[in-house]
């Protein structure tokens, strides 16, 4: 399929935005045709603006585009992914929707609003019908579609597999890298040769997001599902790749081996997408994984692994946060939203 689709990213410049540009820069659906940021980025060339530190080079093909205001009328583009914060996302987002948009959000602004689509793919994708819903409470031309938070995404793709078995009650602790924090998040003098064990908001992400995610589409809202996850968040010294220890208790109390072969068989196909990994989930059966240096780039770092899976249920998840966490999610959002011929 050529590239027919035009793509804008708004918050071009940081973290989770270059992440963007890296994945959509080659991609054979989507075409970079706006790159947006702050007032105080606009105007410039994207080399310029953004201090690019993806440990690839800066595509050429973007370097000298002019970065435009994140505004709906600067921005020439079919779907915009965004990857601003919160506080922004809010007021710009709906902008964009407003204005006929298709808005792939990686922000935590709208996730848990009741008529905005929050989708991993292999896990709801029909929670895509939403949108007609919100279209029609809102009178909006376009709408929004979010990815969870990035340890929910890992979490909650462990979680699909187990939900044959009555999941009822989780308890997690994650250890996350420091690029979830973005570029200016954590100093280096407060994360080396140390463990912050608190993450603004973090906790009730992972305790919200999932009961929506893997609800029921009812025809006019989500019913959520019925299980409690309970979770304590912590940042590391890793780069990359967000860990979690889980605890898992289910109604039909299976086995390790059950759960491993549930994990093996979760083999969810989107339909041939570009950013789809072979396997959503890979188990590793070394006693010591998966390890984030090891681990977070399997399936071009959208595969989650799992591994020392034990009586308990006892587990460990880990996966990139900036690719399958934050902007892979999002572009993935994008590419089931062309299949289904909604964008």
């Amino acid at each position: 399929m050529a590239k027919t689709i035009r793509a804008g990213i708004i918050g071009a410049t940081g973290a989770v935005g270059q992440r963007f540009v890296q994945a959509l820069v080659d991609h054979p659906w989507f075409e970079i045709t706006s790159l947006a940021a702050s007032e105080k980025s606009a105007g410039k060339q994207y080399r310029d603006a953004a201090n690019w530190r993806l440990d690839v080079p800066l595509p050429e093909s973007v370097a000298d585009m002019e970065v435009v205001p994140v505004e709906p009328s600067k921005v020439d583009a079919d779907v915009v992914f965004s990857a601003l914060p919160a506080s922004s996302a809010k007021i710009a987002e709906e902008a964009f929707a407003k204005n006929g948009f298709a808005v792939a959000s990686n922000a935590s602004a709208y996730r848990m609003v009741e008529d905005v689509p929050l989708v991993i793919p292999e896990v709801n994708a029909d929670h895509l019908d939403l949108i007609e819903v919100q279209q029609d409470n809102r009178g909006w031309d376009g709408y929004i579609i979010t990815n969870p938070n990035c340890s929910t995404i890992m979490m909650t793709l462990t979680f699909k597999p187990l939900m044959q078995f009555g999941l009822s009650n989780v308890t997690v602790a994650t250890m996350q890298a420091v690029s979830g924090a973005g570029y200016d998040g954590v100093s280096s003098m407060a994360i080396l040769d140390n463990i912050i064990p608190y993450i603004g908001n973090e906790e009730d992400k992972l305790e919200t997001e999932p009961q929506k995610l893997l609800g029921e589409f009812d025809g006019s809202q989500i019913v959520k599902a019925d299980f409690e996850v309970s979770a304590s968040c912590h940042r590391v010294p890793v780069m990359d790749g967000h860990t979690e220890a889980i605890w898992a208790t289910m109604d039909d109390d299976p086995s390790p081996e059950e759960v491993r072969e549930a994990f093996l068989e979760f083999d969810p196909k989107l339909g041939d997408l570009p950013t789809e990994p072979e396997k959503a989930l890979i188990v590793r059966d070394e006693e010591d994984r998966p390890q984030p240096r090891l681990d977070r780039n399997a399936g071009n770092g959208m595969s989650v692994s799992v591994g020392r899976i034990r009586e308990g249920i006892r587990y460990i998840a880990m996966g990139h946060n900036t690719i399958r966490g934050a902007a892979g999610a999002s572009v993935l959002n994008a590419e089931l939203l062309h299949k289904a011929k909604r964008l």
